[in-house]
């Protein structure tokens, strides 16, 4: 039976500037700054105040179906191990989304481990949000920073900085070749 958060249903949406904004942000941290790096920030911002309504939509779906690719890689990498990726990766991002206070307030955790949860379960994260009506303005940076550890998980798992920018990076290569 089909469900109708299934990924064949959903948007990619923009793909690219979602990867843009998390590899930012990786670079960012990698690069051991206390403080994200000004210009970086103000490029993003600047890139974001540019969008309209329709581009922000396509920024949200491209975040929910980078996501999602996060989670099918790692839920691969885990059945290998005969491990369960919800058991294994859920806990330690909301760990970490509880410890960024600043960044994610408490009541949007529930909603992003959902999130990360469907995804990790073989579903769409966009049409899955879609469910529970628009996305908030206060569901942003936690929609940004699950993505961020989720792609931090797999760059220690891979032990490459670049691997989950790579990994997207590479599939959107695929789909243009065909």
């Amino acid at each position: 039976m089909s469900s109708p958060c299934d990924p064949k249903y959903a948007p990619a949406g923009d793909v690219g500037g979602a990867l843009m904004v998390i590899d930012s942000r990786l670079k960012s941290v990698y690069d051991d700054r206390p403080l994200p790096d000004p210009e970086q920030q103000r490029l993003i911002r600047q890139y974001t105040a540019s969008l309209g309504p329709v581009e922000v939509q396509d920024l949200l779906d491209g975040t929910c179906t980078v996501i999602f690719m996060f989670m099918k890689w790692l839920r691969h990498a885990h059945e290998e191990h005969d491990k369960d990726v919800i058991e294994y990766v859920v806990p330690g991002v909301v760990a970490a989304m509880r410890s960024m206070p600043k960044s994610v307030r408490p009541e949007a955790i529930p909603t992003m481990a959902g999130l990360v949860v469907a995804a990790g379960t073989g579903l769409s994260p966009s049409l899955w949000r879609k469910q529970y009506g628009d996305w908030t303005s206060e569901e942003m940076n936690p929609l940004e920073a699950t993505a961020f550890l989720l792609a931090e998980h797999i760059n220690r798992i891979a032990d490459d900085r670049e691997f989950a920018t790579r990994l997207i990076a590479d599939a959107l290569s695929r789909v243009d070749e065909e």
